[in-house]
């Protein structure tokens, strides 16, 4: 028995270790696991009701039983950095009757997990809401309407951006240019000959940018009266200080005749950093939204309209949304097929690359199954509705490849965990480096760079504000949803739809990997492969009399060969006097010749030698299914039946020996078989005669050693074994999308995208370290240098000073915004991804 348990208390990812391994102890526990991000227990076992609960609370936490859930998506409005995505997740969190609450910052939407008795949907937005963000129910929101939406926000910001530009530029060209090309600002506004109008210029060009960039300050200060500071607290405070401090001294410039104050204006940071960051800003919400282009394609190969056939036999267009199960609907070439359903009249060929990644069309006719949003290709067809709304494989498709961007996978908790810490121990090294280069600089003005005109005070503000800008975590928070995003999404363009980023994690250790024999390994249905005719007598005739003799028999095997002789277009006769022999095999008269077919028992009875035993010995080697055939007084030859290999599954094992991955095979057939069909395919090795039932247990037997084992099946009797491995991988059509034993489903019955989907988790899984690399380098080697480490090495080593070392607040805000643009930049290389 299940039982999940909400957590409270915990600080850390200590706290969850100690209350794991206490209940863990607790008699009758099989199984704990806490998770710190979500603050839940599971538990698994038997146990009294309240001991658990009791065992947490001796710890030092509380602990409260769950009951029944609900789970919710919200699309989130006004986040700016990962920082938002934590105090939302906080705030949601800290609500009595929410399980668990996901937000993920690149695709600005949460999940909640909650239970309804206990807490509203209401109470959920209006946390969101006092946390200082907005909140619409994603069910709320047309795919259309929204992309629509983020086109004209982007327009909108883009021109915002435009228009700070154009008023940041005389701004920096007053502050700046003389310092590179003297004698090129005119004299009449130089701050020797003209200090007020140089002051007054810059301040009138500054508040428009201030104005446009004003969501950092509002958002920002608001977050730090919530002891909550994010990126907008960090870029908030910079910019008031460089603003506050420059225009002092513009008030104390009009106000005095001291025109030294003309040389300690910043208006150049603020608005080069509030520019830049907003250009950054806009330049990751492009590359984030190509990030989704997945779930955008699959939403929009869903018709709008459907041809109904009515009663009357007419036909009418209705809305996609009127359909309804049972109706009969008419699909023309070169039409998608709206909804799912079986096929009642005509024949076609159907593209159903949208779904399976497979280029070429199917065949359907009567009793065929089709999919909603595939494309008919040549003939007319009707079909009868069964499967619609969210019930269809294309809505399954798209609901699993966005739970899979929405959740988190395992590595992402470290950068979670960090990103709630960054802020506040930035803010603090900010002012600390501010405070000591500010008594530095007093104690030893010599050091003060000629840029700040011997002013300590403009100096540490220079210091203090640049730590703040280069610092922001956006980059740390982008890191792993972008690379899940697209990784996810480049696999359900190939037919792999991998439910999480847990399983995408997981997915890159597999060491191990065993495969269902039967409809995985191969193809699932017998198939008539050889037949050995004896002298005078032909193959065609042989097939023809069996085959005419097995329509009146049930078993595999005969429906086997009576499919072979119909594949080869040969017209059966009646059977006459039909038998069937338990344990030996059946006969009858086929046009009048006698007929006979079945093991060696069957030779027996009739006092037939048995020839031909070394052709039996070849093929019961080959792993078929040999029949003697006998044909009037004697014997006529052998006909084999076999389930045949899938044409990729020898290549398939091979590409997974090539990257080091021990390959298993088990099925219910008997050993001889078993390792003939091992030996054709390359299997290391063979479990055979395993009843389905014990499938799992020899799952567990591969994973005693420690090895991440993924086993491979049908998904359907194949269902614990797929729950017992690390990574259950459900091969199949599209109509098994919602197999929810397995972490990957593979839409095409194809096994080259078993080594294919666990080469995108390899090649996302190493996207996410770089992403995480490159947003920890960022910061570990910029922050330090904001600090003045550089300068201050520089000159108390006796080097000359020149300022040239310091990090300016405006090279720190492109330094920022070139991170988190190049976090996402990189995520977007797996797009290219082919295997």
């Amino acid at each position: 028995m299940k039982m999940n348990y909400r957590l409270r208390g915990m600080s850390c990812a200590s706290c969850a270790a100690k209350i794991e391994k206490a209940v863990g102890r607790v008699a009758g526990i099989e199984q704990a696991a806490v998770n710190f991000a979500t603050e839940t227990l599971t538990v698994s076992g038997e146990i009294g009701a309240g001991v658990i609960e009791n065992t947490i609370k001796e710890l030092g936490y509380e602990a409260e039983k769950k009951s029944s859930l609900k789970t919710i998506n919200l699309k989130l409005l006004g986040m700016s950095c990962a920082s938002c995505a934590g105090k939302i997740e906080k705030a949601i969190g800290g609500l009595g009757g929410v399980e668990s609450c996901v937000v993920n910052f690149a695709t600005e939407k949460a999940t909640v997990a909650y239970d309804p008795k206990v807490l509203k949907l209401r109470d959920i937005r209006e946390s969101i809401e006092g946390a200082g963000y907005e909140s619409r129910v994603s069910e709320d929101v047309d795919e259309n309407s929204e992309a629509e939406e983020k086109a004209k926000a982007l327009m909108r910001h883009r021109n915002s951006i435009a228009v700070m530009g154009m008023f940041t530029l005389p701004v920096l060209y007053l502050a700046m240019a003389e310092m590179f090309i003297p004698g090129i600002i005119p004299n009449f506004i130089k701050p020797d000959a003209n200090p007020k109008l140089f002051a007054g210029v810059q301040l009138i060009f500054t508040i428009p940018v201030i104005y446009l960039g004003r969501g950092y300050f509002s958002r920002g200060f608001k977050n730090l009266l919530n002891r909550s500071p994010n990126m907008d607290t960090l870029i908030g405070v910079g910019t008031s200080a460089a603003f506050i401090y420059s225009f002092y001294n513009t008030f104390m410039l009009f106000t005095t005749l001291n025109t030294a104050y003309v040389m300690q204006l910043y208006y150049e940071a603020g608005v080069v950093i509030l520019t830049l960051i907003s250009f950054g800003k806009y330049l990751e919400e492009v590359s984030k939204g190509k990030t989704n282009e997945a779930i955008r394609k699959l939403a929009g190969l869903q018709p709008k309209t459907a041809n109904l056939v009515t009663q009357g036999g007419e036909i009418k267009a209705i809305e996609i949304d009127e359909v309804e199960v049972e109706d009969i609907l008419l699909v023309k070439p070169g039409e998608s097929v709206p909804v799912d359903g079986t096929v009642i009249e005509g024949s076609t060929a159907i593209d159903e690359s949208m779904l399976t990644g497979e280029s070429l069309p199917v065949k359907k006719s009567r009793g065929s199954r089709v999919v909603g949003a595939s494309i008919n290709k040549t003939g007319s067809i009707k079909f009868r509705a069964e499967a619609i709304g969210s019930d269809t494989a294309l809505s399954q498709i798209i609901k699993l490849v966005e739970d899979a961007q929405g959740s988190k996978a395992p590595i992402a908790r470290m950068a979670d965990i960090i990103s709630s810490y960054f802020v506040p121990i930035v803010i603090s090294i900010a002012v600390v480096s501010g405070v000591a280069w500010y008594f530095t600089a007093t104690a030893h003005p010599e050091i003060i760079p000629t840029i700040f005109n011997g002013s300590p005070l403009g100096f540490a503000l220079t210091i203090f504000i640049s730590v703040l800008v280069i610092a922001c975590p956006c980059a740390l928070g982008l890191a792993t949803p972008t690379s899940i995003m697209v990784g996810t999404g480049k696999g359900a363009e190939n037919g792999i739809l991998i439910k999480g980023g847990e399983a995408l994690e997981t997915a890159h250790k597999v060491k191990k990997i065993i495969f269902d024999k039967t409809g995985t390994i191969t193809l699932g249905e017998p198939k008539v492969t050889d037949i050995v005719a004896v002298k005078g007598i032909s193959k065609e005739e042989i097939l023809q009399k069996v085959a005419s003799a097995e329509v009146h028999s049930e078993h595999p095997l005969g429906e086997a060969i009576v499919s072979g002789a119909r594949e080869r277009g040969l017209k059966l006769s009646e059977v006459t006097e039909f038998k069937s022999i338990t344990g030996k095999g059946i006969r009858g008269y086929v046009d009048g010749v006698f007929v006979a077919i079945g093991n060696r028992k069957l030779l027996d009875e009739y006092n037939i030698h048995p020839k031909l035993e070394d052709d039996i010995d070849r093929l019961a080697g080959e792993g078929k299914t040999p029949m003697y055939i006998i044909l009037g007084e004697g014997l006529g030859g052998v006909i084999a039946v076999a389930d045949p290999v899938k044409e990729t599954s020898k290549k398939a094992i091979a590409k997974l020996h090539e990257i080091g991955i021990e390959v298993a095979m088990v099925t219910g057939d008997n050993r001889k078989t078993a390792h003939a069909i091992a030996r054709q395919v390359g299997i290391d090795v063979v479990l055979a005669e395993v009843l389905p039932k014990d499938k799992s247990a020899e799952v567990k037997k591969l994973q005693e050693d420690g090895s991440v084992v993924a086993m491979v099946g049908d998904g359907i009797n194949d269902a614990p074994a797929l729950a017992q491995a690390d990574i259950g991988i459900a091969i199949g059509s599209g109509t098994d999308v919602a197999i929810e034993s397995a972490d990957i489903v593979l839409m095409k019955d194809d096994l080259a995208d078993v080594p294919l989907a666990l080469s995108l988790s390899k090649a996302t899984i190493k996207n996410i370290k770089q992403n995480l690399f490159w947003a920890f380098f960022y910061n570990t080697i910029g922050i330090p240098v904001a600090m003045g480490l550089l300068f201050g090495i520089y000159y108390f080593t006796g080097g000359r000073v020149n300022g040239m070392l310091l990090l300016s607040p405006a090279l720190a805000g492109a330094a920022m915004a070139f991170s988190s643009v190049s976090v996402v930049s990189n995520a977007l290389r797996l797009k290219k991804f082919k295997g």
